[in-house]
């Protein structure tokens, strides 16, 4: 083979590897021991997952395993003095803060699905729930047809709002969807007649109903429409998603997930059936 097709031959193997390697994302591991800090997103208002708690600092469940992990990226790359830097994300720039390389974990309430793992990366799953609906006392639906006609509130950009779409097209119910931008503003509306119902997550409605201080205002449908399995979010660097995976997977095997559920759980019940049985199957060995 001539010397010049040899050349352009690498040159085009090198192009495709570094096509390759931009896919899978920076060396987001490289990036924290150089910088010496962490960038962390959290949400600012889904309880209890994921807020800002009282003294202005994050907190919540998704926040807790995600310091956890920090802990553990200490010991892992020998970083000690590793700081941590919070950043504030939403449903409509998450994606794009994780992509972008702005913040390098995402500790929210984000589901994975087949389709976002074409842009991003998840850690193993951290938590299992599904789309319900608030309501009124006395007007919670038993089935998704008690809706035909009203209006109901969810949260834009959201899987929720994709999934009550589909569920309710494919019964050829007729809901009028209300988009909002965050929980606040679907409870206000529920709660002053604007709507029906207001859909998010099961496990979000509850957190929603008690800390408003309202909980008898507010009546939770035992009808879930959808599965939604949370993990934390991260570019697609495999490396780095080892690393985060490595921590959780102790967490479960150790047993000290179930003092972070009661935390920030505890006080709605034991966790379900499936919840316990996923924290055991992804309890990986070394």
């Amino acid at each position: 083979m001539p010397r010049r097709c040899v050349s352009l031959l690498c040159a085009l193997l090198l192009a495709s590897c570094a096509a390759v390697d931009s896919k899978r994302g920076d060396a987001t591991l490289d990036k924290i021991k150089a910088s010496g800090t962490i960038t962390l997103g959290y949400r600012e208002g889904a309880v209890p997952f994921s807020f800002l708690g009282k003294d202005d600092k994050p907190a919540g469940f998704s926040v807790d395993l995600c310091e956890r992990v920090v802990e553990g990226l200490k010991t892992q790359l020998a970083l000690p003095a590793l700081k941590t830097n919070w950043v504030a994300v939403n449903a409509d720039n998450r994606f794009q803060q994780v992509t972008s390389g702005q913040i390098d974990l995402e500790c929210g309430t984000t589901s994975v699905t087949l389709t976002r793992q074409a842009e991003v990366d998840f850690s193993l799953m951290t938590f299992l729930d599904g789309g319900a609906f608030l309501t009124r006392p006395g007007t919670s639906p038993k089935t998704l047809g008690e809706l035909h006609r009203l209006r109901v509130a969810v949260s834009t950009g959201t899987t929720t709002e994709s999934y009550l779409r589909k569920a309710l097209g494919s019964q050829k119910i007729q809901v009028e969807i209300v988009p909002v931008k965050s929980h606040a503003e679907g409870l206000a509306l529920l709660r002053d007649g604007s709507v029906a119902a207001y859909a998010s997550d099961r496990t979000v409605l509850i957190a929603l109903a008690l800390t408003a201080g309202q909980g008898s205002a507010f009546q939770l449908s035992e009808m879930m429409f959808s599965y939604e399995p949370y993990a934390l979010m991260l570019r697609r660097d495999p490396d780095f998603r080892l690393a985060v995976n490595r921590v959780l997977a102790g967490i479960y095997r150790s047993g000290d997930i179930v003092g972070i559920y009661v935390r920030w759980f505890g006080s709605i019940g034991e966790p379900t059936d499936a919840l316990k049985a996923m924290y055991i199957i992804q309890s990986l060995p070394e």
